[in-house]
């Protein structure tokens, strides 16, 4: 009886046993990845450029004229033409004046034209010996840029002495452009200019007037 009481007790203890490994929690571990995403924002960089327009070539139709009557000397005539800006805004003038000389009739008058200083002769326009004629007039040219109301000067000077007999021009009015195919500035002088010597005209490069 005894031991039929140690043999129940031994498997109901196994029973146990086997239940209790049946019902065993295995613990799992989870691992949880938090994906992580960098956003890069590319900054565009504004540049902004100013650019400055440069001063068109002035224009003949924008400026007033005047004809300083110069003095003779040796037989050649010399004078000067100032030339003021008139309308507003700015302009450049850079080199020699383009000059034709008109009869009392209209017609052009023959004009050859010498720019000085020239490799090609030695003239020199005197000091003094037309008004406001320094000693600009004989320097190389120079850009100059010019707004409303102020001024640019050339000197001209010619020959009134007859060669052989041929007649020397008679002009009785002047033209002066800043470039080719540009507007004109109208002047009168108050005496004819003469030029003899097919026309020859020796002429400076525009410089500020004083």
């Amino acid at each position: 009886m005894r031991r039929g009481l140690i043999s129940v007790a031994i498997f109901a203890a196994f029973v146990v046993i086997y239940t209790l490994s049946r019902h065993a929690i295995d613990t799992s571990t989870t691992t949880t990845t938090t994906s992580s995403t960098t956003t890069t924002t590319a900054a565009h960089a504004t540049t902004t450029t100013t650019s400055t327009l440069a001063s068109s070539t002035c224009s003949g139709s924008s400026f007033s004229g005047a004809y300083n009557e110069g003095q003779g000397a040796a037989g050649t005539i010399y004078a000067s033409v100032t030339l003021t800006k008139t309308a507003p805004g700015s302009c450049t003038v850079d080199g020699w004046p383009l000059v034709t000389l008109q009869d009392k009739l209209g017609g052009l008058v023959t004009v050859t034209p010498i720019d000085v200083p020239s490799a090609t002769n030695g003239f020199q326009f005197l000091p003094g010996t037309a008004s406001d004629l320094t000693s600009a007039a004989n320097r190389a040219p120079s850009s100059l840029s010019l707004t409303q109301n102020q001024s640019v000067t050339f000197a001209l000077a010619y020959s009134d002495v007859a060669v052989g007999t041929k007649a020397c021009g008679n002009g009785v009015s002047m033209s002066v452009q800043f470039a080719t195919d540009g507007s004109t500035v109208s002047l009168t002088p108050s005496s004819p200019i003469q030029p003899c010597d097919n026309g020859q005209i020796w002429l400076s490069p525009f410089y500020a007037a004083s």
